[in-house]
């Protein structure tokens, strides 16, 4: 890498008549960080990676890659990228479109090696338009792993993988960002950016509404999971709502009580006060998932 910032956005706006689908954001990428991309559909997601890779411009701010435009840094060989649009070649074998984007990179890796690396050597003689869902994935990576790009860009790069792939998958993205790469990638599976990211970037309405390690997302939510089992009758839900701070209330059929709470201290000492007596009380932080909805949920209830 001749720089450790392989992705920077300075206060960029992308506009679709009167809608900001990116809306002044600013960030900077660093060599060797595993980034996740988060946002509800519409968020802005995929025009902030059109972006990035040059496909668009924008209206406004600047986007740089690699030390350089993102359409030059295409052309350096400097970026790879796996996006869900386009089809693969038909009536060609994995092999041969694999070796078309090896050929084609100014910095290529050996065929083998990236048929490996994807897991695809045992069905490199394959047609590439006769490939499972997961398999089609598989082969997108080896096209965007080809060379020896310094960015690797993923648009919901795990989808139709079953679990071994998806392991063996991340193993391979780690693999990548311990060499120095940056891993950028977009995902619905939000078990997966909490697992892998060593950054969590969420976009909203095309502002970035949070930018942190995963643990730091679910802390900025302010919500903790309070649960605990009540012998014996059903609890009144209603008085359970009523606790100061309470924002959801669960009660499974076994009897097992899961509440959300904004200030867990003061639900549990209320809780006591309507003369429960809860077993296995557990105060948690929220998954990563429930601190996303949590998040935009509030964006939404202020946003105009």
């Amino acid at each position: 890498m001749t720089t450790t910032e392989s992705v920077v956005f300075d206060r960029v706006i992308k506009r679709y008549g009167d809608v900001r689908a990116v809306d002044d954001v600013t960030l900077t990428l660093r060599a060797g960080e595993t980034v996740a991309l988060l946002g509800p559909n519409g968020a802005g997601k995929s025009t902030a990676l059109d972006l990035l890779l040059g496909l668009k411009r924008p209206d406004s701010g600047t986007v740089t890659v690699c030390g350089t435009g993102p359409r030059e840094a295409i052309v350096a060989g400097r970026v790879g990228a796996m996006l869900q649009s386009g089809g693969l070649m038909g009536e060609v074998t994995v092999a041969e479109l694999v070796g078309l984007a090896c050929g084609l990179h100014p910095r290529p890796h050996p065929v083998p090696d990236v048929l490996a690396r994807a897991g695809l050597t045992g069905i490199a003689g394959r047609r590439a338009d006769k490939l499972s869902g997961g398999q089609a994935q598989r082969l997108r990576f080896a096209l965007a792993t080809a060379g020896d790009s310094d960015l690797i860009v993923l648009d919901e790069p795990t989808t139709g993988m079953d679990v071994t792939a998806r392991r063996a998958f991340w193993a391979t993205m780690r693999d990548q960002a311990d060499q120095g790469r940056t891993v950028l990638f977009a995902t619905h599976y939000l078990e997966e950016a909490d697992a892998i990211a060593d950054r969590v970037l969420v976009l909203h309405r095309g502002r970035l509404l949070a930018d942190g390690t995963a643990g730091e997302i679910k802390a900025s939510a302010g919500v903790r999971r309070v649960s605990f089992d009540l012998a014996g009758g059903t609890p009144d839900q209603a008085a359970l709502r009523r606790l100061p701070a309470v924002t959801a209330v669960d009660v499974s059929p076994g009897g097992t009580v899961r509440l959300r709470s904004s200030d867990a201290d003061a639900t549990v000492h209320a809780l006591y006060g309507l003369g429960l007596r809860p077993r296995n009380l557990e105060v948690a932080g929220l998954g990563l998932e429930q601190a996303f909805v949590t998040l935009t949920e509030t964006e939404e209830a202020v946003a105009p």
